[in-house]
Formats: structure tokens, C-alpha cells, sequence
């Protein structure tokens, strides 16, 4: 996949979750011990799964905005790969950590959203790393 067509697919999904976050009666609510947030506005489980609230939402909206203007160019598309790559991998980490598992209470990181960082972390990395080797390649050395 090149890295302009995965800024494009991850920005659209991005923005998506990002809005349905919003939506009513799409997020239940928290389990009784799930850890306590300092932003508690829009504190629940998106679709029964994936812990969110406020914060997580508008991030979401922000990664998804990012992600649809890095689709103009392919360096773009490919620094927003490899960003997301770091950011979504430092947060896969933090979320075993109890401490740190709400970002300092700003927006939960816990239970499905640990794998899912993850497995987003790894596909961004391979994106955003793979590609380089692509794009860096002179176009005709593939007809030698």
C-alpha cells in the first residue's frame, strides 16, 4: 500500500470514529471499575468496546484531518505514517501502564485500545518505513 493511499483510508477512518464518538447511544457506559478521568465528558465505551471520552474524540478528529491533507504529497503522507507509528506506539505501551492508562486523565488508553494502538502502530510503521525504500528507488530501475 503506498503511503498516500494509507494517510487517505486512515485519515477517512480517523474522522469517522472521531464523529461517532459524538453520536448518542453509540458509547455505553464505563464499567464500574474502569479508572477514573479528569475529563469525565463523554467517558464511555464506543460501540461496548474501546474506551473514550471528549478528548479521545476530538484527537481522533484531529489524526483524521491530519491524515486526509498528508494524502496531497507522498512525503507528507509518509512523515504522517511514521508519526502515527510513534505516537500509537507509545500509547499501546502507556496503556499497560496503570498510571499512565488515562494520559494523566485527559483520555482513557485501556483494555481493546491497548491492541488496537498496537496492531495501528505496526501497520503505520511498515507504511511509513517501506514505502521510503519505494519512493527513494529511481523509477526506471525496475525496467533494468
Amino acid at each position: 500500500m503506498s503511503a498516500r493511499y494509507f494517510a487517505l483510508i486512515a485519515g477517512i477512518v480517523y474522522l469517522f470514529v472521531g464523529l461517532l464518538g459524538f453520536v448518542p447511544g453509540v458509547n455505553q457506559p464505563p464499567p464500574p471499575d474502569a479508572p477514573d478521568l479528569a475529563v469525565k465528558s463523554g467517558y464511555g465505551l464506543l460501540m461496548g468496546l474501546f474506551p473514550i471520552n471528549v478528548v479521545h474524540n476530538l484527537i481522533h478528529l484531529v489524526l483524521g484531518v491530519l491524515g486526509i491533507m498528508a494524502y496531497r504529497s507522498f512525503g507528507s503522507s509518509r512523515s504522517y505514517a511514521r508519526g502515527l507509528a510513534i505516537f500509537y506506539g507509545i500509547l499501546a505501551v502507556m496503556g499497560f501502564i496503570p498510571v499512565l492508562n488515562t494520559t494523566f486523565g485527559l483520555a482513557p488508553i485501556f483494555g481493546h485500545d491497548i491492541w488496537l494502538h498496537a496492531l495501528t502502530a505496526i501497520i503505520a510503521a511498515y507504511v511509513g518505513w517501506s514505502t521510503a525504500v519505494e519512493a527513494d528507488r529511481p523509477r526506471n530501475a525496475a525496467r533494468r
